[in-house]
């Protein structure tokens, strides 16, 4: 801010969703009740400045070796709001998906779909976890929008699509698009193999609300959202990723199916 104070008439800020305290009760850093639904932008956040288990940082890590222990988006959005004489936005963005992703988000169902797997297991858990996401265009579309609006100075922007789908019914999307004609497999928590569990407290729903954005700058998105997935599983399979977020273990896998098909 002291850098550009001066110079620019205001600087966006592009931060994250998991600045929001529901985000912590989800890995379990921020204790007591379950964050209200949908989150706002007047939501509570973190108490907590970890946001990632170490676990989960150790693999988010592989794609994002800048990240730290230290890796917080709050006392960033606090310098940027808190410059008395350059004024500041924030933009809190979802997962997000498209062509460019380094961390391969459709990779769990279609590296599945495209090694030729019949049938894909959810969790029951998993299955209906609910989180926002947005297409990278349409998050483009967004910063643009906000750095080009006056009124937008001093205000934070939650943007996500307005559908919050469960993990399952995302996945099956996915799957539609690809065009694919396999089933989907829903197993309870304790049946389901271990590498196909979150890391979170599923209870936690992670919806956000886009309504100020919409309402205030107009924002809409640019794509239907199945051509926006078409041109994600596209670039996808020309551009397999050399680290992954997830893990594929079929054996075990398959293993699961044949206990679920005995009991």
């Amino acid at each position: 801010m002291a850098t550009f104070r001066g110079i620019v008439a205001r600087v966006i800020a592009l931060s994250s969703m998991d600045v929001y305290r529901g985000w912590g009760v989800f890995y379990g850093f921020d204790s007591g009740p379950l964050q209200e639904l949908p989150v706002t932008e007047d939501s509570d956040l973190r108490t907590s400045r970890n946001v990632y288990p170490p676990a989960v940082l150790e693999r988010v890590r592989k794609i994002y070796p800048w990240l730290d222990h230290e890796y917080d988006k709050i006392p960033v959005e606090q310098v940027v709001l808190g410059d008395p004489e350059l004024p500041g936005t924030v933009i809190r963005l979802p997962m997000v998906y498209g062509p460019g992703d380094p961390a391969h988000r459709f990779l769990p169902v279609l590296k599945r779909i495209d090694d030729g797997r019949r049938q894909i297991i959810f969790a029951d858990d998993v299955a209906s976890l609910r989180t926002p996401r947005g297409y990278v265009d349409d998050m483009g579309f967004a910063i643009a929008l906000a750095a080009t609006s006056p009124q937008a100075a001093g205000r934070i922007y939650n943007v996500c699509e307005e559908e919050p789908f469960g993990e399952l019914d995302w996945a099956r999307n996915i799957a539609a698009v690809a065009g694919w004609d396999g089933e989907f497999v829903v197993l309870p928590h304790d049946l389901a193999p271990k590498h196909l569990l979150s890391p979170g407290n599923t209870a936690q729903h992670l919806i956000a609300s886009s309504d100020r954005i919409r309402n205030e700058l107009g924002y809409r998105e640019q794509l239907p959202r199945e051509e926006a997935m078409r041109r994600t599983i596209a670039w996808h399979r020309k551009h397999p990723p050399t680290e992954s977020l997830y893990p594929f273990a079929y054996p075990a896998e398959d293993e699961a199916l044949r206990h679920a098909k005995i009991a």
